[in-house]
Parts: C-alpha cells; structure tokens; sequence
C-alpha cells in the first residue's frame, strides 16, 4: 500500500519542502525554524479552519486518493471461448449473430422496473454545490440525451437566492429548482429520469410538496449521509449579507455571520468566507417507514435511497429496511469519493472502502434473497470511472444491482465541453484540443449522432459540455459491450459472479469471488481427465 501524507495533497494546495516524511503525521522528517512553507501545518497557521477542504473551494472536483489494500482492480473479469448468454432467440454461440456491437446495455429499475436506461449508470446528486449550479445544463441536457437518469441533489431549494418562502416557512418558489428540472425534461426522449433528493432542511422546507405540485416529480430520493462524509451537505458563501440570509432560513452557518466578533473579522478581510451546513440528521425504523409513507401518500410512485459509508450496522439496515418499505432503488456510495465539497481528511480516512462495502453488501442482499424476501434494486458508487468498473460492479452484485452511480466521472466531461465552448469563442483551444480541429464538428466524434437525435434545428442550442457527456457516456457503452461479449454475456441479466476472479487470496476473502486459481478448476479437471 503506498503512503499517503496526511499533511500536503494538491488538493490542499499544500507541499511538504522535505524528501523525507513522517508517515504517520507527515511532518517532515527534518522540520526547520524559519521553514517558508508551504505543508498543512504551516498553512493552517494562519488560514486555519480554511484547510480542511480542498481548494480553491467551488471550482474543483476532488477526490480522496488513500489506496487501500483492496480495491477494485483486485478483480478481473473471465473471457470465454464456449458458448454465450442473453443472446436473441436464446443462440448459444453463432458467430454471425454474437458480436459486441449487438449487446444490449439497456437497463431498468423500480419495484415496478419501469425506469429504463440505455446504459447502467446515471449520475451522483449533483445539488447545491457551486460546481453543479454553474455547469447544470451541461449535466443535465447531457443526462438527458445519454437516456440515463440524473439525481438532483440537496439543498437546491435552500440556497437558492430567488427563494419565496410562504407564510409557514415552505417552499412557494423556487427558480433555481425549476430551472434543473425543465433543462433536462426539455431533452428527455423517456430513457431515464430526473429524480430529487432530499435531507433534513429540504424535509423542513417543504420541497418534497413543491416539487410533487408544481412539477409532478415521480421520484423522490431520502439520504442518510454520503459516501465522501457523514455529516452532511456544506457549501462556503463569500458574502456576509448571503450568510446572515442562510442562518435566518434555519441553517447552521459558521463562523457564526451573527457574531460581532466575526462579522469584525470579516470586514477586517481575515474571514473571507462563511460555511452553511446541514443537520445531521437521525433514522429510525418506524421514522423511516413513517416518511416513506408520507411521501407515497404526497404521490411520488417512486421512492429511493442513497446511504454512505457507514458500517455494516447501517448498511444492514439500509438493505433491510429498504426491502421491507418497497424502496425503487438503493444506493450504496463507498469511501472514498466527493466532489470536492467533502472535508479532505474526512474523505481519506472516514468510512468503508467500496469494495468491501459493495461484498457486505452482495452478501445481505443474498441473506435476505435465501429468507424468501425481496431484494430491493441495488446501484454502487465509489469510484467508478470506466467500463471495466461498471461491468465488475455488475457482476459482484449480480442479480441485485442494476446500474452505477458516477460522480465526478459524469462531471467532467461537462466542464471539459463547456470549456472547449469558451476557448473556442476566445480563440484559443489548446493544442490537446485543437489537433482534432476547430469547430464542434471537428472536436466532438459524437456531433452528427446528437444532431441527428435532437435535430438540425435544436443542435445549436445544446451546450457542448452535453455533447462531451453524451460522447463519454457513449465510451463507456461501447467499451461495456466489448467486454460483455468477451465475457459471452449479451444482456445485463445474463452477467453473474461467475464472471469475476480474485488476483489474491485476500480479495477472495472479502468478496467471496474465487482465486482465480481456483475459478473453473473442477471443469478444468473433468476435461483433462476424460
């Protein structure tokens, strides 16, 4: 396991000046009096509070990077010579009919499996965050082209500046909130959906009504924490007029905007900026059937969870009740991840890695599956970037989970294209660009196929930062196909287990997919043997 130094990370924007570190504390080894910078400690000096989130706050994406013992490269998939699954007409293995491009990566989930996607992923909750309200119709126009469903995160009502609050303190406009949800309706052709998730604050201000009533939501999704963090959603505000606003809404805001001392500090220029958090929150059993039933009896036909990484206590819960309340889909987002809104230290070093979260939960699931009990539609999260990720994902999980959840892997492709767009305008594409050529048709291999599924006349209103997801979504689809039909499985629901093997004992041990010594020996055997 490589070593990860807990006192600089780019994205800390920290160094250490020594070669030599402390391991455990990455100090450097040889630590001097008079050093000019620049590791954590030395920064947080005088910046304090400030390091504990990457940087600079609202413009990156971030991602924990601790490698841990085990992950997913841990696995590797079968391929095959013999025969093939999910074939049409059932074919077992004509070479006329079993080529990649005929694999289906079609996908559905529910209770009532009626939301269907073209592929198995969709992206994470992409909420109040700077990052996505600022590149939101790339996301979402791009979702909404790719036929996969996009999760509208928390908070969005709640810090939207144009917010009407009614007279009991609910939810009468929203601008910001109606602006998500018409961009991607407008470009949805019914692959997918546009689902909104809720925490605490939003429960409080009444979006589960105003979305239901103004816009006839069908899902709506509860969150117990996330996979980078457990204590909620944060953003930072740079105004104290904007943080004083978000602590009269009932947010916890700090430092306190109403504190004398802080508002000093802020107009001396030492404060520069104010985080809104959200409550915790707690969860019980009769509390969480309590408000999924609320939530039915509003109208949403469906209902969906997304849990971090918390323990198997948690988990446990998380897949039992779920099951119990006919929840559509569960999500299960391991460590670590985020979006770059996450406490760094937090998303290196707090909850459970994906992979071992993902076999606990293969193995619930299968517990209760055993009992006679219905599984609900799982999703992972955690990570994922690739098509090899996503098919691996599948198989672990294989019959329960349906799809991946993508964060920053689905967001980046959206910033990449609204940037090509600006340097574009501005003349000036840089050569990793420009070598493709100059205009959108010449950039973007995907152009002609999103012109000719929104058509001649709408194409010049698609932002490029669309085009750049609908081109990766369609990476991942292709790639997905190629190693499906290398692992002989046609359609989604011919993937299994069986189509994994362990590269070490250890990893054998924790997802209870075989040593890939082990992995078809017996059929090995009866073939050598006859």
């Amino acid at each position: 396991m490589n070593l990860q130094t807990p006192n600089s990370n780019d994205a800390t924007r920290t160094s250490n000046r020594s070669k030599n570190v402390v391991p455990s504390s990455g100090i450097c080894s040889r630590c001097i009096d008079g050093c000019r910078g620049n590791c954590e400690t030395f920064k947080a000096t005088f910046r304090g509070r400030e390091l504990i989130y990457p940087g600079p706050y609202g413009e990156i994406t971030a991602g924990g990077d601790k490698d841990y013992p085990l992950d997913y490269s841990h696995l590797n998939i079968q391929g095959y010579a013999l025969g093939a699954k999910g074939l049409p007409g059932g074919a077992l293995g004509d070479p006329d009919n079993a080529l990649f491009p005929n694999v289906n990566t079609e996908t559905a989930y529910g209770w009532d499996k009626k939301v269907k996607m073209s592929m198995p992923i969709f992206t994470g909750a992409l909420g109040s965050t700077e990052i996505a309200r600022k590149n939101w119709e790339h996301f979402a126009v791009g979702a909404a082209i790719s036929g996969v469903t996009i999760v509208c995160g928390e908070n969005v009502c709640g810090i939207d500046p144009k917010l009407v609050l009614d007279k009991n303190n609910k939810v009468k406009e929203a601008p910001d909130m109606d602006r998500r949800i018409e961009a991607y309706r407008k470009y949805h052709k019914g692959m997918g959906e546009i689902l909104i998730q809720m925490n605490v604050e939003d429960t409080r201000l009444g979006v589960a009504e105003y979305i239901i009533e103004k816009h006839g939501i069908e899902t709506i999704e509860l969150k117990w924490g996330q996979g980078a963090k457990c204590i909620g959603g944060e953003i930072k505000v740079q105004s104290l007029e904007r943080a004083l606003e978000l602590q009269k809404r009932g947010y916890i805001v700090t430092p306190d905007p109403s504190d004398p001392v802080n508002q000093a500090a802020f107009r001396d220029g030492a404060i520069k900026e104010f985080e809104r958090h959200s409550r915790l929150g707690f969860v019980s059993e009769e509390g969480f059937f309590a408000e999924v039933d609320r939530l039915r009896g509003l109208g949403f036909k469906r209902i969906t969870l997304k849990t971090g990484a918390y323990g198997l206590r948690e988990l446990a819960m998380a897949i039992k009740w779920s099951s119990k309340a006919k929840i559509d889909l569960l999500t299960i987002d391991g460590s670590s991840g985020g979006t770059g809104m996450s406490p760094w230290r937090m998303m290196e070093e707090w909850g459970i890695p994906s992979l071992y979260l993902h076999s606990a939960a293969c193995e619930f699931a299968s517990i209760l599956a055993a009992k006679g009990e219905r599984v609900p539609d799982l999703a992972f999260a955690g990570g994922f970037s690739s098509e090899d990720g996503v098919f691996k994902a599948l198989a672990m999980g294989a019959p329960f989970v349906k799809a991946v959840c993508m964060g920053r892997a689905l967001m980046i492709p959206g910033m990449v294209g609204k940037n090509i767009e600006q340097w574009m305008k501005d003349k000036d594409l840089p050569k990793t660009v420009s070598e493709f050529g100059s205009t959108p048709e010449e950039i973007f291999v995907c152009y002609e196929q999103v012109k000719d599924l929104v058509g001649a006349n709408e194409i010049k209103n698609i932002p490029l930062g669309a085009i750049g997801i609908y081109s990766y979504a369609d990476k991942i689809k292709v790639g997905l196909q190629q190693i499906m039909a290398g692992a002989r499985c046609f359609d989604l629901e011919a993937i299994t287990r069986k189509e994994l093997m362990s590269l070490t004992e250890e990893c054998a041990k924790v997802t209870g997919i075989p040593y890939l010594m082990d992995c078809y020996r017996d059929e090995a055997m009866d073939i050598l043997n006859k």
